[in-house]
């Protein structure tokens, strides 16, 4: 299977994360956006790759609780949670939209069970 890369950057490779059935979650809710949406997604995911940071946490934040440490892309309603692995890699798990003011659990539990699957596998990348 081959990791699908949203952007190679000089600081990280942003990519999404894959199931062991070839599924893509985070890929697949890219594709679902509207082009606006995508857009801007995809606009933070080439920041981190090339600057390496985000400064603007109303962008990109560590989520609160989660161990270990999983962060989110943000951009208005679009939330892409991520992790980070050795090799200098950003790996998205999925994407959802939300609309309270806390992430749900059910998210939160839903991106560690796509990273722990995906690290499981050795993150492979071809």
């Amino acid at each position: 299977m081959e990791t699908y890369v949203f952007h190679l950057g000089p600081c990280f490779t942003v990519e999404a994360a894959m199931l062991a059935n070839g599924e893509s979650p985070a890929r697949n809710f890219v594709e679902a956006l509207s082009d606006g949406e995508r857009a801007k997604v995809l606009a933070l995911f080439r920041l981190l790759g090339d600057t390496g940071r985000i400064k603007n946490v109303q962008k990109f934040k560590k989520i609160e609780g989660s161990s270990p440490p999983l962060w989110e892309f943000k951009s208005f309603q679009v939330r892409m949670p991520c992790f980070f692995m050795p090799g200098q890699r950003v790996v998205v798990t999925h994407g959802f939209k939300k609309k309270k003011d806390k992430i749900p659990a059910s998210e939160v539990a839903k991106a560690q069970r796509i990273r722990d699957e995906h690290a499981s596998r050795g993150g492979a990348k071809k």
